[in-house]
């Protein structure tokens, strides 16, 4: 069963400068998320090998690439704005600048609506911001993530807030 997102409404599709603003601030606290994970990551291994093992394993490089840290940080940011737009359909970025993810009819999105998302933006990245650009030509606004996933950014009026 699919969850009504509040507030209820007609909203106008959100512009690329407020998605921006939106995106530089989730940015920031997605540093700070891969800071803490990471952290906490080489806390755990030095527990295991202890600390004159992990400082050799590093100084030598060997670290570098770790497939596991990678996927645990992968995974931890996918977790963060997994959790933000299957609940309210807001990251914490996009409640400060009044933009949320919904499906057409209001609904809350799926897990598998926000993976797609999510995976379609970081390529959108790769190509040099090409998928957020699309917002420009696209007349709902949407991006190639909103397209593929089959959601739509809105912007929420401060007084429907």
């Amino acid at each position: 069963m699919t969850r009504r997102l509040s507030p209820q409404g007609d909203f106008q599709p959100a512009g690329l400068g407020r998605r921006m603003a939106a995106v530089f601030y989730d940015f920031l606290l997605c540093v700070a998320l891969l800071m803490v994970t990471t952290l906490v990551y080489k806390l755990v291994m030095m527990a295991f090998i202890g600390e004159a093992r992990l400082r050799a394993l590093s100084e030598s490089g060997s670290l570098d690439g770790d497939p596991f840290l990678s996927t645990l940080l992968f995974c931890a940011l996918f977790a963060f704005f997994a959790k933000f737009w299957m609940h309210a359909g807001q990251t914490l970025g996009m409640q400060v600048w009044g933009v949320r993810v919904q499906n057409p009819d209001g609904t809350a999105i799926t897990l598998w609506q926000a993976l797609l998302r999510f995976v379609v933006a970081i390529g959108s990245w790769l190509c040099f911001g090409a998928g957020f650009w699309w917002a420009l030509v696209d007349k709902q606004k949407r991006g190639w993530h909103d397209l593929y996933s089959g959601t739509q950014l809105v912007h929420i009026p401060k007084k429907a807030r």
